[in-house]
């Protein structure tokens, strides 16, 4: 049999082999060959009643047994009745093929009647009033078997109502209403299969195209492969019925039962598909900005300066467009939750189990490709991994973080190992899950992370120029969901797992640069601190950015270092001077009040727009955002208040020691450096008091107790200073440094020991108080005190000398005038002093009841307390 048409418009039908006009070329012709044959056996039958009588009679004579006679040619049966035309014997099945099957059957309908101009009235090519139930059959059963490969015939037909432009669930089909109602019972249960055929060949059209990616390619493969088997029973039907007379409708029906479950499931699945999609195919607007041209906006935008913050506040357009069609993880998806859902209909299980490894077998492989080689190719976004192609190395080298890590590749639903959740895409509004490749299988979702790191760590190893064999070569026969596929992933990701954690640890050094991170910011070892104190005197007082050079400190900083530690002399190069912009507790404050909180190592939320607004000099570079009226007020006074270290790290260690993780380091080791700069100042003053003014004792009683109790109040700072130094240093820093170097020995993944260094920040920085605002107002004024007092001893010490003068003068009026200013100016700093620390104590001990890292301090303030309490 010819391969078979349905005519449609040229929108449904520009995929077909022929045109519109030869479509209709084709069905006139043979409409024109059923007229031709129906208006013979008119004229045939065109004699009038006498004619028709006589020529009965005539028959009556002929011999027995025969057949039948002819009359003007046509066959009559021996009971007297005109023969169908059609069904005249020939020699082949080609000009008559239904002769096998009605050769004895006879038209028992009245014959036609001539009107009164002569002339027969046509009858309707399509009714069949008239017609033997069996001659119905015959000519049902060869119109149902080109209806079932979707071309129409004459007594089944398209239905009126049907719209090719705005209709994708199939062809309906129409039975004449002359049919015997039997037959048409019969045939309206078979119908349902030429509509769900013509569906899923429209759907498998659709489907082919190249947006809509390589799962539903393969998809679109195993059904089309089912169709074959469903157009080869068809050939073995109409076989059948050219061949064998007792072939009828319920033997059709009966046949073709158990194909119609199967297509009913398949026509069930696309219209599934189809219906989540959205109108326009691609899913994305015309004026929006795709994926690929927002990264590269903001990949310009960050090497400006300017894209951080405007990531906090804007949303990208990929974000927010249209979901498209359903496509990779989404279809993989469907497909698992039918084939569970189906666990109780064999048949249908089994036909989705086929269509579910056939259409995951791309998905597989992108897997397979990505966890074994570190590559990604997934041109129609359909894997769960989304590669941010602006990310590279060249970035991290101008400016060392963790970006590439973070955000080189992510999975597409937005999950991270942290638990947090960044830039989840929109969600369909049929079913509510996440398009295309965001849709993780339901048999991957608890292995997501691992199959991530996977890949990120062979791509670590790739960008250092290391090639590394497939260690795992997963066997083309193994199907997603089986235990080798999920034992394929585990050992991928270990071997990928140790390889980098072989290459930092040994290769890079890992644990030695942590530890020359400890001696430089934790300020371990302070002898060259103090020795640069002592050599840059001069020059930390001067005025930050323009008075003190930064060149001049650099090389006072490298003298200090030198034989300061042989041990951390290999890094010594990596460590640089620079001069913050803003001060450490307007810096911490404005982070605080900006997110709540100090955010953690991989937040670029708040801690990189305050970064963007205020800037850092290092290396040469500044970033100044501020107005000229607000420039003045944050930045520091003196380069002493500005210094901080910065470290130059290299890739891929810039994974562990990222800008954000230096950063955190930096907030410790400016903290520190003000509570050693204000011990360095009181104990400058501390020789003074010991010079020979302070130290003569004169005859005035009011004299000595004002030099006793300026002797005393410096006492208390000091002893305050040096408790709360005593405390950071030694029961926050080294503490935790102590826990983050027996698990950096036990750590097995690269993710543990990132994970530990960050907590290990995190914890320190909560112990030295600055991530809460009510210690930090606390700390910063009652450092301030301490070293604003430092700085009016050489006023208190002209002061004593004027008071001395005028003792041994004998001048009451003079001595009672210098003493009022310098006991006024006393007192301010004692009460001062005396509320803030009293304040601090109070904080102290109520924090201490939930944090047990506080007890310590509590401990140490309250054991010098008699010597802090305030005088009478």
């Amino acid at each position: 049999m010819t391969s078979a048409y349905t005519p449609r418009p040229q929108s449904r039908t520009s995929h077909l082999g022929l045109s519109n006009k030869q479509l209709n070329k084709i069905t006139g012709t043979i409409e024109n060959v059923r007229r031709n044959r129906q208006s013979k056996s008119s004229s045939s039958l065109s004699l009038g009643a006498e004619h028709t009588k006589s020529e009965l009679n005539r028959l009556d004579t002929t011999k027995a047994g025969t057949r039948g006679g002819a009359v003007n040619g046509h066959p009559v049966n021996p009971i007297g009745t005109l023969e169908e035309p059609s069904f005249v014997a020939e020699s082949t099945f080609v000009r008559a093929p239904l002769n096998p099957r009605v050769a004895s059957r006879v038209v028992t309908g009245p014959l036609p009647t001539i009107s009164s101009k002569g002339k027969e009235k046509e009858r309707d090519p399509s009714s069949l009033h008239g017609i033997s139930l069996e001659i119905q059959e015959a000519l049902v059963l060869e119109d149902l078997l080109s209806v079932l490969m979707g071309v129409a015939g004459t007594y089944i037909v398209v239905h009126p109502s049907f719209d090719p432009e705005y209709s994708t669930g199939g062809i309906p089909f129409y039975v004449t209403p002359t049919l015997d109602p039997s037959l048409r019972d019969v045939v309206e249960r078979i119908l349902p299969l030429a509509t769900y055929y013509t569906a899923i060949c429209d759907f498998i059209q659709i489907r082919s195209q190249l947006e809509c990616g390589l799962v539903n390619h393969a998809l679109c493969a195993s059904i089309r492969d089912m169709l074959k088997d469903y157009l080869t029973l068809i050939s073995q039907l109409e076989h059948l019925f050219n061949t064998s007379p007792s072939f009828t409708l319920q033997k059709l029906w009966f046949y073709v039962h158990p194909t119609l479950h199967t297509l009913s499931c398949i026509h069930s699945l696309t219209v599934e598909l189809l219906k989540a999609d959205d109108t326009n195919l691609l899913g994305v607007d015309e004026n929006e900005e795709t994926d690929d041209e927002v990264d590269e906006i903001d990949a310009m935008n960050e090497e400006l300066g300017l894209g951080i913050a405007k990531k906090k506040l804007e949303v990208p357009n990929s974000f927010t467009q249209s979901p498209g069609i359903i496509k990779g993880g989404e279809v993989v998806t469907i497909l698992w939750e039918r084939m569970m859902n189906m666990s109780g209909d064999p048949t249908a299980h089994e036909l989705y189990r086929i269509m579910f490894q056939r259409a995951s077998l791309p998905y597989s492989q992108m897997l397979e490709r990505w966890i074994t080689t570190g590559h990604l190719r997934d041109q129609y976004e359909e894997f769960m991994v989304k590669e941010s192609k602006f990310i590279n190395k060249g970035i991290m080298e101008s400016d060392y973080n963790d970006d590439y890590w973070e955000r080189r590749y992510t999975l597409r639903d937005g999950s991270a190992v942290s638990g947090q959740q960044t830039g989840v895409p929109k969600a369909r509004s049929e079913g509510g899950r996440l398009p295309g490749g965001a849709c993780i299988p339901p048999i991957l979702n608890v292995w997501k992370h691992k199959v991530l790191l996977a890949g990120k760590y062979l791509n670590v190893i790739r960008e250092c120029g290391i090639d590394i064999p497939p260690a795992v070569v997963m066997d083309e026969n193994v199907v997603m969901g089986d235990d080798k596929f999920y034992n394929a992933i585990e050992d991928a990701y270990t071997h990928a797992n140790k390889t980098l954690l072989e290459l930092l640890v040994k290769d890079q050094q890992l644990i030695p640069r942590l530890r020359s991170l400890r001696f430089y910011y934790f300020l371990t070892r302070s002898a060259f601190i103090s020795a640069f104190f002592e050599n840059a005197r001069a020059e930390l007082t001067k005025t930050a950015f323009r008075g003190a050079s930064l060149s001049r400190l650099q090389s006072l900083f490298d003298l200090a270092l030198v034989g300061s530690d042989d041990m951390n002399a290999a890094f010594r190069g990596d460590v640089r001077l620079s001069l913050a912009k803003v001060g450490l507790y307007d810096f911490l404050q404005k982070v605080l009040s900006v997110d709540g909180g100090l955010p953690g190592i991989g937040d670029a939320g708040a801690l990189g727009q305050i970064l963007n607004d205020d800037g850092v000099q290092s290396k040469g570079k500044q970033v100044r955002s501020k107005d000229k009226g607000e420039k003045d007020k944050d930045t520091p006074q003196v380069a002493l208040d500005a210094i901080t270290l910065d470290y130059t790290v290299k890739f891929p260690l810039s994974l562990v020691i990222s800008r954000k993780t230096l950063l955190h380091y930096q907030f410790i080791f400016r903290f520190l450096f003000h509570i050693k700069s204000t011990e360095q100042a009181l104990s400058d003053m501390w020789l003074d008091h010991k010079s020979r003014i302070w130290t003569t004792r004169t005859k005035h009683q009011g004299l000595e107790m004002w030099k006793l109790r300026v002797i005393v109040l410096r006492g208390r700072m000091m002893d305050f200073v040096t408790q709360l130094l005593a405390f950071v240093t030694g029961d926050i820093l080294e503490m935790n440094w102590g826990r983050l170097e027996t698990k950096l020995e036990a750590a097995e993944t690269v993710d543990q020991i990132l994970k530990d260094h960050t907590d290990f920040l995190q914890s320190c920085l909560k112990g030295c108080m600055l991530t809460d605002t009510k210690f930090l107002k606390t700390l910063q004024s009652l450092l301030h005190t301490c070293f604003r007092f430092t700085v009016y001893s050489q006023k208190l010490t002209k002061s004593l000398e004027s008071t001395t003068n005028a003792v041994e003068k004998k001048d009451p009026a003079l001595i009672d005038s210098h003493m009022k200013k310098q006991w006024d100016l006393l007192r301010k700093f004692e009460v001062n002093f005396s509320h803030m620390l009293r304040s601090l104590m109070d904080k102290v001990q109520f924090e201490a009841q939930n944090e047990p890292t506080m007890v310590p301090l509590f401990t140490r303030l309250t054991a010098s307390q008699p010597r802090i309490l305030p005088p009478l």
